[in-house]
C-alpha cells in the first residue's frame, strides 16, 4: 500500500493521531476542536510550565479554560508535552507557532525555522505537516519544504506538506474554531487532498485551494484589508476632529447603508498577532519581486502612528487644565488589545504606557482581565499590576486615558469621578460626554 494510501485510510478510520506544536491562542483551540471529535491529540510547546499548567487544570488563556483541558487529558483524548523527539508519533503535524517582525521590520521566520528543523530531526514516513502560521506567500515551499526534504524523505512519496491559515478571533463568543470555514492549500495535489481530509474531521466546512501559495495569499490578503481600512478610519478620525465633527456619530450614520459600505472603527493604534504584522509580510515578499506595496506601507504609517497622536491628545487635554504631562499621574484602562479578552499581543496599549512614561508621566493602568502585566518580547512592564478601579482611586489621577473598552468597566463611575478623561474607544459615548472634562481621541 502506498504511503499516501495508508494515511488515507487512517484518516477515513478516524485512527490517525494529531500533533499540535505551540499551544497558545491557535494551537489550543485546535485542541479542543479535534479532541471533541473523537481525535486524539498529542500537544507541543517548548514552555514546559504551560504543559504543567495544563495537566494540573490550569490554563494561561482566560477564554480557554483549564479545567476542560485536563478533561480531556482524563479522557486520554489529549496529551500536552514538551518532549520533542515525541514528535515521531503524529500522523499530522500543525505548526502553530509565532511570526513576528525583528526590529527593521522585516520577517523573523525563526520559529517556523526551529519547529521546522525539530520536526525534520523525527520525520518518518507517512506524516504530513501542515503549516498554520500567518506568513508571506511562498513560505511552506521555500522554507519549510527544504528542510524537510535534507532529510532524504520525498515530499508526496514519504511526506505530505499543506498550508491551512489560522483564522482564530480571541474572545468571540457568536462563532468557534469548528465553525469558521478552513481554507487549505497543498505543496502537492495530494498534500491538500490529505490536509483537507484531517480538518474535516473536525471542522464544518474546509475550503481547498490549488496550492499552498493561495492559501497562504489569501491569510495576508483578509489582514491587509483590515489593515488598510482601520488606516483609513483613524486618518478621517483625525481629520474630522479638526473640522469639530464627530467620527463615531458620521460611521454610525454611514452604515445604515445596506450595501456597499462596511464599518471599520478608530482607535488608538493596532493590536493582536495578525493586523500589525502580517500585511508587513507581504511588502517585504514584494520587495523580491521589485515591487512596493504603497498602500500597505502607507496604512502601516498611519496606524504606528496612532499612540503618538493619543499621547498628544492626553498632552493638550492636560493643558487645558493647566497640567503638564511631565509628573501627571495617567490610568490608563485595558491592557489588551482588544475588549474582553486577556490577549496583549501588540497591544496599545502597552506603547502608550511607554511614551507616557518616557514624557515623565507616572502612569498605572486598571484591566479586569490582566490583574499583571504579562512578559512581553518587545517590552518591558511587568512592574505594573491592575489597579482597583474605585471612586477614591479614580479622583487620584489627572488623567485616565481609555485604551480599551472593556465590557464590564463602570465607565459613568469614571465620567462622574475622573478629573479628566481621554477617551479612544468611544467607551463614554454621548450621554456621559462632558466636553471639558472627556476629550476623544
Amino acid at each position: 500500500m502506498k504511503v499516501s494510501d495508508a494515511l488515507a485510510k487512517k484518516i477515513k478510520d478516524r485512527e490517525l493521531l494529531v500533533g499540535i506544536m505551540g499551544l497558545g491562542y491557535v494551537g489550543l483551540p485546535l485542541v479542543r476542536e479535534f479532541c471533541n471529535s473523537g481525535i486524539h491529540a498529542l500537544g507541543f510547546d517548548i514552555d514546559e510550565r504551560k504543559v504543567k499548567m495544563l495537566k494540573a487544570g490550569k490554563t494561561y488563556i482566560e477564554h480557554l479554560p483549564g479545567e476542560f483541558f485536563k478533561n480531556l487529558i482524563q479522557q486520554g483524548l489529549f496529551e500536552p508535552t514538551a518532549d520533542m523527539d515525541r514528535l515521531r508519533e503524529p500522523d499530522a503535524i500543525l505548526i502553530c507557532v509565532p511570526t513576528p517582525l525583528d526590529k527593521m521590520r522585516d520577517p523573523d521566520m525563526s520559529y517556523i525555522e526551529s519547529t521546522t528543523a525539530d520536526i525534520a530531526k523525527r520525520l518518518r514516513p507517512g506524516q504530513l505537516i501542515v503549516l498554520e502560521s500567518t506568513t508571506y506567500p511562498g513560505t511552506t515551499r521555500e522554507v519549510c519544504q527544504p528542510m524537510l526534504d535534507a532529510t532524504g524523505l520525498k515530499l508526496d512519496k514519504d511526506y505530505f506538506l499543506a498550508f491551512s491559515p489560522e483564522r482564530e478571533d480571541p474572545g468571540r463568543t457568536d462563532m468557534t474554531t469548528r465553525q469558521i470555514p478552513k481554507v487549505v492549500g497543498g505543496a502537492t495535489p495530494t498534500s491538500g487532498k490529505l490536509a483537507a481530509a484531517v480538518y474535516a474531521l473536525a471542522l464544518d466546512t474546509v475550503v481547498p485551494v490549488s496550492t499552498c501559495e493561495v492559501a497562504e495569499a489569501s491569510k495576508i490578503v483578509e489582514n491587509v484589508y483590515r489593515c488598510i481600512n482601520i488606516a483609513l478610519v483613524n486618518e478621517l478620525k483625525m481629520l474630522f476632529d479638526r473640522m469639530g465633527i464627530d467620527v463615531w456619530e458620521v460611521i454610525a450614520a454611514a452604515k445604515t447603508k445596506p450595501f456597499g459600505y462596511q464599518p471599520f472603527y478608530p482607535g488608538p493604534g493596532l493590536g493582536g498577532h495578525c493586523i500589525p504584522i502580517d500585511p508587513f509580510y507581504l511588502s517585504w515578499k514584494a520587495r523580491q519581486y521589485n515591487m512596493t506595496t504603497r498602500f500597505i506601507e502607507l496604512a502601516g504609517e498611519i496606524n504606528t502612528h496612532m499612540p503618538e497622536y493619543v499621547v498628544m491628545k492626553v498632552m493638550d487635554a492636560l493643558n487645558n487644565q493647566g497640567k503638564a504631562l511631565h509628573g501627571a499621574k495617567v490610568l490608563v484602562l485595558g491592557l489588551a488589545y482588544k475588549k474582553d479578552v486577556d490577549d496583549v499581543r501588540e497591544s496599545p496599549s502597552v506603547t502608550l504606557i511607554e511614551l507616557l512614561r518616557a514624557r515623565g508621566a507616572k502612569v498605572d493602568y486598571h484591566d479586569p482581565h490582566i490583574p499583571t502585566a504579562k512578559p512581553m518580547r518587545e517590552h518591558n512592564i511587568t512592574d505594573l499590576k491592575s489597579v482597583p478601579l474605585t471612586a477614591a482611586n479614580l479622583k487620584k489621577y489627572d488623567c485616565v486615558l481609555i485604551a480599551t473598552d472593556h465590557s464590564t468597566v463602570d465607565y459613568d463611575l469614571v465620567c462622574r469621578c475622573a478629573p479628566l478623561v481621554v477617551d479612544t474607544r468611544n467607551a463614554t459615548g454621548k450621554k456621559r460626554r462632558d466636553p471639558k472634562r472627556v476629550v476623544k481621541a
